[in-house]
């Protein structure tokens, strides 16, 4: 309690405590929190340059989107490729599975280099939009 006080009073963004979750194998087989996901909010993350901003390195599933990415791999036909699971710790933290990788930590705070100051403690997406995120891609099954 005296620690929040200070950091409140310091004007420091509280931090967010994150839904814990559980890795096995190559995936986060339940979801966070338990929450279920909306595949029409998660399409919008996507496409959403502000917050998920997915398409600045993926390619999606539709071709008319402008700017798409081609560093990541295409994610047409993602949900063939990947469980809701798999998709679901790539999106948390992609590190966990390769610690070289560019793909960003969506649901991460700690270990981050250059956050600015009113985004520390805070995941990039919450435990909701993971969700709308993963059951929106997989969703998308034909390549």
């Amino acid at each position: 309690m005296l620690v929040g006080a200070v950091l409140a009073a310091a004007g420091a963004p509280a931090a967010v405590a994150l839904e814990p979750y559980t890795v096995v194998g190559d995936a986060i087989p339940g979801p966070l929190g338990g929450l279920a996901g909306d595949p029409a909010r998660g399409e919008g993350l996507l496409r959403d340059r502000e917050r998920g901003n997915c398409l600045i390195c993926h390619n999606g599933a539709d071709p008319s989107e402008p700017f798409q990415g081609t560093i990541g791999p295409p994610l047409a036909g993602v949900g063939a490729r990947l469980d809701a699971g798999q998709i679901r710790l790539r999106l948390v933290d992609a590190s966990l599975l390769n610690p070289q990788t560019v793909m960003p930590p969506y649901f991460r705070t700690e270990n981050l280099h250059d956050v600015a100051p009113a985004y520390r403690g805070k995941p990039a997406l919450s435990a909701q939009e993971i969700e709308d995120v993963v059951s929106y891609l997989a969703s998308l099954r034909t390549p």
